[in-house]
């Protein structure tokens, strides 16, 4: 009997070692992902290429701290944007066919800012109490944690590879559509003090995509006319 319960204490305190909890895991996520280092940046813009369904169209990420971003597409001369001036977001999608400017919605705002470097939306998350650990996974035949985030729209999940605590995998999954978007970012690298992945492969509403970064440039100029939609 003392045995066995000197086995079982020894397991208990094994595992109280090797646990980590949420606050934990993202504050090393913040760490690896050197995002405390963006706040000394004023501006970022990266440039992009885009295959999808063999097509190739160049991507323009335009950010300024703290939250005004916009993107830009072109794709065969056609240019659609997204813009985001720090209070209301506008578009025009014209290979889409919608060449007027219209107003984003609030959801649609809120997926655009996740592409703001600036914006650590999952630290937001998890003050707002939205985040739960759901254990580990297996992403590209190694274990990571699974946070998921719980929204009223859906469920947005994280897996952050456990040796290195860098993003491996995103999923969006829709409270009507089911999976909108899934997405394995890798090649991490340092260009220009910012620390990013060079190359991310995904899907959107079961279309395949690989978007590969060409180029970063960090505090350019960048009058907040840029970020109007003009």
């Amino acid at each position: 009997m003392k045995k066995l319960i000197f086995v079982f204490t020894g397991l208990m305190a094994f595992s109280l070692i090797n646990a980590q909890s949420l606050e934990d895991i993202l504050k090393k996520y913040s760490v690896a992902h050197k995002i405390d280092q963006l706040s000394n940046l004023k501006t970022i813009k990266t440039t992009s290429k885009m295959s999808v369904m063999g097509m190739e169209m160049q991507v323009e990420r335009w950010m300024k701290n703290p939250n005004k971003t916009k993107t830009v597409t072109n794709m065969n001369g056609q240019e659609s944007f997204q813009v985001f001036d720090g209070e209301k977001g506008y578009m025009v999608n014209n290979m889409g066919g919608t060449h007027s400017v219209i107003e984003m919605t609030p959801d649609q705002v809120k997926e655009m800012l996740r592409e703001n470097m600036f914006e650590n939306y999952w630290m937001n998350y998890y003050k707002d109490g939205l985040l739960a650990l759901e254990g580990e996974e297996i992403v590209n035949k190694s274990p990571a944690f699974k946070i998921k985030a719980t929204l009223k729209d859906g469920f947005t999940y994280l897996f952050l590879e456990k040796n290195t605590y860098l993003i491996v995998k995103q999923s969006i999954t829709g409270n009507q559509e089911g999976m909108i978007s899934e997405s394995f970012p890798s090649e991490y690298a340092v260009t220009n003090g910012v620390f990013l992945p060079m190359k991310i492969k995904g899907s959107f509403f079961g279309t395949e995509a690989i978007i590969t970064v060409t180029n970063v440039e960090v505090n350019i100029p960048m009058d907040d006319s840029i970020f109007k939609p003009n």
